[in-house]
């Protein structure tokens, strides 16, 4: 099924950046990028979590359609406390131009404003969770940020959603479509299409 889209159609062609240090000054060499950014909660009302950051999203600086949402997905938590709850995933992708480190800091802000604590404990149930995917070709490695994120190709509850937007993307540092790198994964982590719409 097709992804829905938010805004209207077509396509602006990625442009070809790399840096491996502080991003901080190079905004004026990037273009507008698609850019993908995977969103999880499985805290509180789970889905009103997921459309208030997408609302959020859409309207940062720099973001502008055309912009695809999909499906989302119920899946079990992994390496999350005892007794956690399920998520619900879904992946965005919308056309980006500015610092990637920008948006980064802008996505922490609503996960802040969202209920969740800056310095939380890895893996515990959240109210969201945004991750920034990949921006583009732009390759980043930094304690601060990794782009694309290093564990993307290796997450069923990533992976699903994006196939459902971008099955044919090949991301940096990669050789395999998304297509292809979910169906070489192991498929004990279920994922369960709940909604095509939200």
């Amino acid at each position: 099924m097709a992804a829905a889209v938010l805004g209207f159609a077509g396509d602006t062609p990625a442009a070809t950046a790399e840096f491996t240090g502080d991003t901080s000054l190079a905004t004026e060499f990037l273009d507008a990028m698609r850019t993908g950014v995977a969103l999880g909660s499985n805290l509180g009302s789970r889905l009103a979590n997921l459309r208030a950051a997408r609302k959020a999203i859409v309207h940062l600086a720099g973001v502008a359609p055309p912009i695809l949402a999909s499906p989302i997905y119920e899946t079990k938590p992994v390496g999350c406390e005892p007794g956690a709850g399920k998520f619900l995933n879904a992946v965005l992708e919308f056309e980006y131009q500015g610092d990637p480190a920008v948006l980064l800091e802008s996505l922490i802000r609503i996960e802040e404003l969202l209920g969740r604590e800056r310095d939380h404990a890895p893996n515990v149930s959240r109210e969201i969770d945004i991750d920034l995917l990949y921006v583009g070709e732009v390759k980043i490695d930094n304690p601060r940020l990794q782009l694309p994120h290093p564990r993307l190709h290796l997450r069923n509850f990533v992976l699903r959603p994006l196939a459902d937007i971008r099955s044919d993307l090949v991301l940096p540092n990669q050789t395999k479509t998304v297509r292809e790198s979910l169906a070489q994964l192991d498929d004990s982590a279920k994922v369960v299409r709940v909604m095509d719409k939200w």
